[in-house]
């Protein structure tokens, strides 16, 4: 018989042996699990660089579903120059900005000749300057929507506008900063934005809209706005039946996105007395920065916006003024908006709109 001596010897042996047999196996799992991880993580990378495409193929398919618009007043004259994208067949989506005070509109694909009738407004949110329209164009390509509060700062970014009529024109940037604006978020970015391209689409490297182009810092600055592409996401499931142009408002007022973008005075810097140029083409204009600090300041940036008779934004203008102004002084700043703005605000002969016309400091720098 064995000893309990001897028993007991094979009983810690035989436990410690078990030990020895479940640490090795858990070891083992621990390094099939990293090695699992790992290859997820290479699959999943292996994915998002496989969906991510080159510029010249994000370019190509955009391109397509860009359109020029061009704004008219009753009689047919041209008001505005704007851009869209369709986001649905026969739906197009660009800024409520770029539609505001027309009776009539068309629309044309890029490097296309033909002239597709605006057939009307079938949704609208005022507050953040988005308009969708209705626009009937055979074969016409959407462009799908991303998720823009998946955006983070750095990520590269391609705008699709007609600036200033130039048909289809892309450029390529990144998104510098994401702004509050109040309650609501607005997409700030590097990629050239010019008159023309409001309403363009902001893409990602996939080729999804993460945003709508709304506004541009002037003066070479390379600033530019859009709306997040969720809030336009919102909208199109209030899509209806087309409504004419001079028609489609919201049926409740609401605050615009713009009336809590920057201060109407920052700290003791302020903008006032606004006047159109005489001898200069429409749309040219010069308006007051007055420093009332005790210190010099530089690299004042403001913020312009243009209403119209009902007291909602139909145009704004970011002004960079390098500067310096002197402590307790004033400089005139020079600027432009597109020609139909001083239409829309200001009596024939007058240099003075009977609109109002609000200014709001961004930002200025104050000097050593």
């Amino acid at each position: 018989m064995r000893s309990k001596q001897n028993i007991r010897i094979i009983g810690i042996t035989s436990l410690f042996t078990q030990t020895i047999r479940q640490e090795t196996i858990m070891k083992h799992n621990k390094k099939s699990f990293l090695y699992f991880l790992i290859l997820a993580l290479f699959l999943f990378c292996g994915i998002t660089a496989a969906n991510a495409q080159s510029p010249q193929q994000i370019a190509k398919k955009a391109l397509t579903s860009t359109v020029l618009l061009v704004m008219e007043d009753a009689n047919g004259q041209p008001l505005s120059l704007g851009s869209g994208f369709f986001v649905r067949s026969g739906q197009v989506a660009t800024n409520l900005h770029v539609v505001k005070g027309a009776s009539r509109g068309y629309a044309k694909l890029v490097g296309q000749k033909t002239k597709y009738d605006i057939e009307g407004i079938t949704a609208v949110d005022a507050e953040r300057d988005l308009v969708i329209l209705k626009i009937s164009v055979p074969r016409a390509q959407a462009i799908s929507l991303g998720d823009s509060d998946l955006v983070q700062v750095g990520a590269p970014i391609y705008a699709v506008g007609n600036p200033r009529g130039l048909e289809g024109t892309f450029s390529q940037g990144i998104i510098s900063s994401i702004r509050k604006i109040g309650t609501e978020k607005i997409l700030q970015l590097t990629a050239p934005i010019s008159p023309g391209s409001s309403g363009g689409p902001v893409l990602n490297n996939i080729g999804h809209v993460i945003g709508v182009s709304v506004a541009t810092f002037r003066s070479g600055q390379n600033l530019n706005f859009a709306i997040p592409s969720n809030y336009l996401k919102k909208l199109m499931v209030q899509i209806g039946p087309a409504k004419p142009l001079l028609r489609a408002k919201p049926a409740v007022s609401k605050r615009s996105l713009l009336d809590d973008f920057g201060d109407r005075s920052a700290a003791g810097v302020t903008g006032g007395k606004f006047t159109w140029f005489s001898g200069f083409s429409l749309g040219a204009y010069s308006f007051s920065l007055r420093n009332q600090l005790r210190e010099n300041v530089r690299n004042i940036y403001c913020f312009v916006i243009f209403y119209d008779t009902q007291s909602d934004p139909i145009d704004v203008d970011i002004v960079h003024f390098q500067g310096p102004i002197p402590a307790g002084l004033a400089k005139r700043v020079r600027s432009d908006v597109d020609n139909s703005v001083q239409e829309l605000t200001t009596r024939e002969g007058s240099k003075i709109p009977h609109t109002k016309v609000e200014f709001r400091i961004l930002d200025f720098e104050i000097m050593e």
